[in-house]
């Protein structure tokens, strides 16, 4: 049994048939865009609780972007080269993942960029794309082959003390990284492998084991591109080229799915004062001749409310 979403936009609103849960019950989430923009590549979107406003990233402009929760608006820092992600750092400021500069601190006052390291400093056809921090304050992230051809990406991780370690390696394009909300678990997605894998995680030491297929889209519309988790340890997942975002259960079953008036929606995260409105990130570059015809508020920013869903708070980095 689909049920009924509504999709607002300024002033206008629309209708759409197709909010489906596992047990047919009564979902009735509410998708606005909050943002026209357009991003070229909105990507990234993580919750700064201490501000109560939302950060995201524009990969292809290049810049960070962030939302008043209030007021909505919108502030806008560029930088100097392709952006993959970014976190906090408890010290101040922001930690980034640069194509050229690697893994670097940016000071969004003075727009000062100081490199930290590069996990792939020779390729010069690969970039670090999603990441985000474990709850002990490393930054995960993972290169990409920007040609899409090869599985040259790395899963990598930067510890407070700023070294930088190849954890493993063999994928397509990073995403989806995400931690169970007991710390024993750690998700990852090869979205061009159209798998989301996952591993024993240790939080003290860092160190993953096991890694085992969580969940396959192979013969599916839509990869899983960014996610992350609620409370209850379900998984939620952009489905890039497939018009919604995905909440799975903790053994990788499909519960629900959620449609979003974007083809390509990219990333989504929790957010708000109760951490329960999940932000959605897209992008407007046209994959195929006419996505933006058919989708023109590609590049927006969302907010889907009513989900029954609470987030977990994102850490900041500890180095």
């Amino acid at each position: 049994m689909a049920n009924t979403l509504q999709i607002s936009y300024g002033k206008r609103s629309v209708r759409i048939a197709g909010v489906r849960d596992r047990e047919d019950k009564v979902a009735n989430p509410e998708v606005e865009c909050i943002w026209k923009g357009p991003d070229i590549l909105g990507e990234g979107p993580i919750w700064n609780w201490k501000e109560n406003a939302l950060y995201w990233v524009d990969s292809d402009k290049p810049a960070i972007r962030r939302i008043d929760s209030d007021t909505n608006e919108v502030t806008t820092w560029d930088v100097p080269e392709t952006i993959g992600s970014m976190v906090f750092r408890e010290a101040g400021g922001v930690v980034a993942g640069l194509w050229q500069g690697g893994f670097s601190f940016i000071d969004l006052d003075t727009g000062e960029v100081t490199p930290i390291a590069n996990p792939d400093p020779d390729n010069p056809i690969t970039r670090l794309n999603d990441g985000k921090c474990d709850r002990a304050g490393r930054y995960w992230s993972g290169t990409m082959d920007t040609t899409f051809n090869d599985r040259l990406g790395k899963l990598v991780r930067l510890d407070t003390d700023l070294s930088c370690t190849v954890m493993d390696e063999g994928f397509y394009v990073t995403n989806g990284i995400a931690w169970s909300p007991d710390n024993q678990t750690m998700y990852y997605s090869d979205s061009r492998g159209r798998t989301v894998y996952a591993y024993d995680f240790d939080i003290n030491t860092g160190d993953l084991a096991n890694r085992r297929n969580f969940i396959s889209r192979e013969g599916e519309e839509g990869r899983i591109d960014g996610a992350t988790v609620d409370t209850d340890g379900c998984y939620w997942a952009a489905h890039i080229n497939g018009w919604e975002v995905a909440q799975y259960d903790p053994a990788g079953k499909l519960m629900r799915t959620i449609p979003v008036p974007i083809r390509y929606p990219t990333m989504c995260t929790f957010g708000g004062p109760d951490l329960d409105i999940v932000y959605v990130t897209s992008l407007s570059w046209e994959i195929e001749p006419g996505d933006n015809e058919a989708s023109p508020l590609a590049g927006g920013l969302f907010a889907i409310r009513g989900t029954g869903a609470t987030g977990i708070r994102e850490a900041f980095f500890a180095g």
